[in-house]
């Protein structure tokens, strides 16, 4: 048992290596570097040069984090200590909403900052290009000089990850974990793994514990022990707890140390040659510019461990006391101990390499390049030389992304004639590249670009690039694939007919949206009697035509899911099938599986009955004529639909039987709704933006979506049908069906938001979904004269809800309760309504064949088929709403289970395990590139209009930023405002009040670090009273100017006189929730990433 403890001890325990002469050595060394500060920093200031255009574009970001306290072991570089400066903004608590982060201290995507323990910040990157040593060149970008990279990069930066073996072995015994690895899009040195059963996620804070894992990375992660663990964001901690800063160069440090710090190590960590360098270091006198993060005092450098006197401390888990308990439950128990600790943790391996490597978007740096090559015109003998060792770096548009150095030699040939002729022009252009390798040998990964989408500031690079990140699919359907379809005409075979329910003479019809050409699915509805209906859901039968295995059935499986970018939809099916053969259009007979349901007055389904059928639709309603209809403003005797612009009707249907369905239908899903609701679902409706486009394509303005009864109508009786297709599918087949699951939220985030609207007066009940939803409701009438208010809380309620995804029920048959959908509040769900743009939808098709086909063979064999088509027994074996178990575990059942599941190409469980995962992921690109291209749509829009003032909300203050919520665009953004050259900051903690005002005094830097302030123009547009009665409204020079060098496109302004918001006023005082005018533009595009800036808008005398 003794044994057995030791094993679990180390799960997450990592051995301290240096011993006591170690510490004084670096004693001495900290004390002789304090003695040669003031030459050291002459000779930085010596060495400062005009800073670069990327790291102009990052004022507002880096003018935002404090600069680090350290100094060099080498004369080369000494920065100014700050170690004396109390009570720095990042030392104080940050109030804001509970999701937001609270005492973050984060910058934009390029301000590569980290939190030490104390809360304090440090800043990552230097400003200003840093002398080299040994070198009469400067560092560019904080990198070494290009003919001095490759000879440097021989020292390793990083720890090797470990052998396979190892690995192997580390996760049998619960000694490491396997997990996704995510990055913070706000601060980038900040990633997080989550294991399934914990329910924190790890925290793997800084560029040497996250070892060279991506956004997207499958990495195996060993766990600090919990004393390393830091304080979860929102806890209160005073300024003092931070101990003195190390300095360190990472090199030397694992090269003075590692040959004997390392002895009687298992052999998983002796593989970890410097494994847990986690805290920041300085490396190359400038050649990392990101890596520097605090250390506590007695940090060992090395393998990431205070010294301590007590080896019990390190004994995080308690293996003793929780003999009997796996490691993941170890885990979870200290996580619920210590509510107040995040558990932090550091990459071992990389098992799995993200997609996302091969799919990089950004935009080069050149004039580094230039200003190099200048520099070496003289000497053309050492230029030719040093020629294949140059590089430029490339800046990635996505923040969760590190630079990346792309050799010059290796830039495509049209690119490098381009730099040969001095062309600065390609740092406006979108390019894409991909990482071919991040040795650990290399501060940066090494990229190589394959091709140029554009000029970043024009709408179709931007589109193209977005589908290319995502590896989205767009090229047109190859002619095998198109050979799978049938030719045009093409008529429903005879046989279809004899096989399939013929419904061509029931009231069927489609409502869609206006502009749908991919109808996928129908309604019709008959009264059996006073208090009973049958409602019918048709959904075309996208599996006759999409055959297992065939060249249409790959490529519809690669792309997975069709992709709506607003203006351009990416279809996943050729438009021939999708909009003519598939679409459920009006007037044709189309292939179908029907629902059928017996309804009564309260929504209990009495029966149930599911097949093949063939429909023919009568018309085709969009969710506007279906409102009128609802609303009651068509007068059936009065209606002429030629004059409301309405569809035409086909068949023998009048606009009679239509409006009667239509309301019928909108009666009897109100009464599904409330009672699903009354069993326990949950509803967060978002806002979202419609935009309205110019005749170009172009967006011109934008509004508030709006669901409309008729939207949910629709909706209820799609959920109905996906739910009926479940059970069918997962009794028939428990162990291959396609199914999809909506895990409970994360507990930790819920119980914050509780607390907060506890704080506010708003009482929240989430101990379920059913409570969740009542809570949020009373919530919605409480708040009805502040919707923006309650359009914050729905957003941010939906913070802590986890993805739902695909899954196969034999992956999870041991565990019945995680096929559960929370928000739905159901036992079991899958997708079935959508199978023109969803693939796992044409698997569910082909699931419901087998299954229907199956029992056709049963019951023929048992003689239970009575009569022709049209008549067999409603209530059946497999499909029935009652499923016969006998009968499908008798051997007639089984064989006929079987030979229909080979016929109708049921996957194996590992293979469609395989599929839900994949689908999963696609999925997930998809819904990244809808949001990429509403934001650039927003972004152009903002271009269009130059400016646009509005309202804000504030989410969360602190002192150094505060978070907004623009309503008039949906979107969440923030305000920095710490280090802002005239304008004083005052933070009252004890009451989370926020104070600007406008200050006269001048100063040139940042305290205890390179860099000026930041402008004024770049955290609020002031404008002067007097220029508000004008009638045409300007931002002066020195505000274009500052907003300007922020990346910012703001020429002539419309006139202020026409917006109807007003400026706020110094002094400005701010709580939480407080509203606040702010300015919104474009950032980006020509010269960086696309970015919608804020500031605040303010009037003042002063100005």
């Amino acid at each position: 048992m003794r044994g057995d403890s030791s094993v679990a001890e180390q799960s997450v325990i990592v051995e301290r290596v240096v011993e006591d002469t170690d510490k004084e050595k670096k004693k001495k060394r900290r004390s002789n570097r304090r003695s040669k500060h003031n030459s050291a920093s002459t000779s930085v200031n010596e060495a400062r040069t005009e800073p670069s255009d990327s790291l102009k574009s990052e004022d507002k970001a880096k003018s935002m984090t404090s600069s680090m306290s350290s100094s060099s072991k080498q004369p080369g570089l000494e920065i100014t200590s700050n170690e004396q400066i109390p009570n720095r903004a990042s030392d104080v608590a940050f109030s804001s909403m509970p999701t937001m982060h609270v005492n973050e201290q984060v910058g934009s995507g390029f301000d590569d900052t980290s939190v030490g323990h104390g809360g304090r910040t440090f800043s990552k990157s230097c400003s200003e290009p840093i002398a080299y040593v040994g070198s009469s060149k400067m560092c560019i970008d904080g990198c070494l000089p290009f003919n001095h990279l490759e000879g440097f990069a021989r020292k390793k930066l990083f720890a090797p990850y470990w052998p396979i073996e190892a690995v192997n072995e580390a996760l049998e015994k619960g000694e490491a974990f396997k997990a996704l690895f995510r990055v913070n899009a706000h601060n980038r040195l900040e990633a997080y793994c989550k294991i399934d059963g914990v329910p924190t996620d790890i925290l793997i804070n800084g560029v040497s514990s996250q070892n060279r894992a991506v956004e997207g990375d499958i990495v195996v992660i060993k766990v600090d022990p919990l004393e390393l663990w830091t304080k979860m964001k929102g806890s209160n901690w005073s300024s003092n707890n931070s101990a003195p800063i190390e300095d360190c160069n990472l090199v030397q440090e694992v090269n003075g140390v590692a040959a004997n710090s390392y002895k009687g190590k298992g052999k998983v960590d002796a593989d970890c040659e410097y494994a847990d360098c986690r805290s920041g270091i300085l490396i190359g006198q400038g050649l990392y510019d990101e890596t520097q993060v605090t250390k506590p005092a007695g940090y060992n450098h090395v393998n990431g461990h205070h010294q301590s006197s007590s080896d019990s401390m390190h004994m995080g888990l308690f293996p003793e006391k929780n003999e009997g308990i796996n490691s993941v439950d170890r885990l979870a128990v200290m996580t619920s101990q210590f509510p107040s600790k995040r558990p932090t943790g550091r990459v071992v391996a990389i098992v799995e390499k993200s997609l996302r490597r091969d799919a990089v978007v950004g935009f080069l740096n050149v004039k580094q390049w230039f200003s190099y090559r200048e520099l070496n015109r003289k000497d053309a003998k050492r230029s030719s030389i040093i020629f294949d060792h140059e590089y430029v770096t490339l800046t990635p548009n996505d923040p969760r992304f590190p630079k990346m150095i792309v050799f010059v030699r290796d830039l495509p040939d049209c690119i490098k004639r381009r730099l040969e002729d001095g062309d600065v022009t390609i740092e406006m252009e979108l390019l894409a590249a991909q990482i071919e390798d991040w040795s650990a040998e290399s501060p940066y990964p090494q990229a190589c670009v394959s091709h140029s989408f554009g000029w970043g500031g024009e709408l179709e690079p931007q589109i193209s690039a977005i589908l290319y990140q995502n590896a989205i699919q767009c090229a047109d359907f190859p002619p095998q694939v198109l050979s799978c379809l049938p030719t045009i005409p093409w008529e429903i075979p005879p046989e279809e007919y004899q096989t399939r329910k013929d419904l061509r003479d029931l009231c069927v019809f489609t409502i869609d949206p206006s502009t749908a050409s991919d109808l996928d699915d129908a309604l019709s509805v008959e009264k059996l009697s006073k208090d009973s209906f049958r409602v019918g859901v048709h959904i075309t039968d996208v599996s006759y035509f999409v055959l297992p295995n065939t060249a249409l059935d790959i490529e519809a499986r690669i792309r997975s899911t069709s992709v709506y970018l607003l203006q351009k939809k990416i279809e996943m099916l050729p438009s021939l099938l999708s909009e003519k053969l598939g679409s459920l259009n009006p007037g044709v007979d189309r292939l179908a599986f029907s629902v059928f349901w017996e309804l009564n007055s309260t929504g209990d389904v009495l029966d149930h009955w599911i097949g093949r059928t063939v429909i023919r639709s009568c018309c085709k309603l969009s969710y506007k004529h279906a409102q009128d209809i609802i609303q009651g403003t068509i007068d059936v005797e009065k209606f002429n639909a030629s004059e409301g612009g309405y569809p035409q009707l086909h068949g023998q249907f009048e606009w009679a039987d239509v409006i009667r369905s239509v309301k019928y239908l909108h009666e009897i899903s109100k009464t599904l709704k409330e009672k699903r609701f009354n069993d326990g679902a949950l509803q967060l409706e978002s806002s979202k933006l419609v935009y309205v486009f110019d005749e170009d394509g172009v967006p011109y303005d934008s509004r508030p979506s709006e669901w409309m009864d008729s939207n949910f109508l629709v909706e209820e009786f799609m959920l109905l049908a996906n739910m009926t297709a479940a059970e069918v599918i997962s009794r028939a087949f428990p162990d291959s069906a396609l199914l999809r699951r909506h895990p409970e939220p994360n507990m930790r985030k819920l119980k914050e938001f509780e607390a907060f609207c506890r704080k506010h007066g708003l009482a929240v009940d989430a101990s379920s979904s059913g409570q969740f939803h009542q809570s949020l409701e009373k919530i919605r009438e409480k708040l009805k004269d502040d919707s923006v208010l309650f359009d914050i809380l729905i957003s941010y309620a939906s913070k802590p809800m986890q993805l739902a995804t695909y899954f196969c029920s034999g992956e999870l048959k041991d565990n019945l309760n995680s096929w559960a959908h929370y928000g739905l509040a159901v036992p079991i769900y899958t997708h079935f309504t959508s199978p023109l743009r969803r693939y796992p939808d044409i698997v569910v098709h082909r699931t419901l064949a087998a299954v229907i086909e199956a029992e056709e063979l049963y019951m023929k064999q048992r003689g239970l088929l009575e009569g022709n088509k049209g008549e067999e027994v409603f209530r059946r074996c497999f499909t029935g709403i009652y499923f016969d178990k006998e009968a499908a575990a008798s051997p007639r059942g089984k064989e006929a289970l079987s030979n229909a599941a080979l016929k109708h190409g049921i996957p194996s469980p590992e293979l469609l395990a395989d599929v839900a995962s994949y689908c999963n992921k696609r999925k997930l690109a998809s819904r990244y590139a809808e949001e990429a291209c509403e934001k650039l749509y927003m972004w152009v829009l903002l271009k269009k209009k130059e400016i646009l003032l509005s309202d804000a909300r504030v989410l969360g203050l602190g002192p150094k930023f505060m978070s907004v919520y623009i309503q008039k665009l949906a979107i969440e953004r923030r305000i920095y405002y710490d280090e802002v050259e005239g304008l004083a900051v005052e933070w009252l903690e004890s009451t989370s009040t926020l104070v600007l005002n406008l200050s006269g005094h001048k100063r040139l830097f940042k305290r205890g670090g390179l860099g000026n302030y930041m402008a004024l123009g770049n955290a609020a547009w002031v404008v002067n009273p007097y220029d508000l009665s004008l009638e045409e409204g300007s931002i002066d020079e020195h505000d274009a100017t500052c907003m300007a060098n922020g990346g910012v496109v703001l020429p002539d302004l419309e006139p202020i006189s026409k917006s109807w918001v007003d400026p706020g006023t110094f002094p400005l005082t701010v709580h939480l929730l407080s509203t606040i005018p702010v300015a919104l533009y474009a950032i980006g595009g020509d010269d960086g990433p696309l970015e919608i800036g804020v500031r605040l808008y303010m009037s003042s005398y002063l100005k």
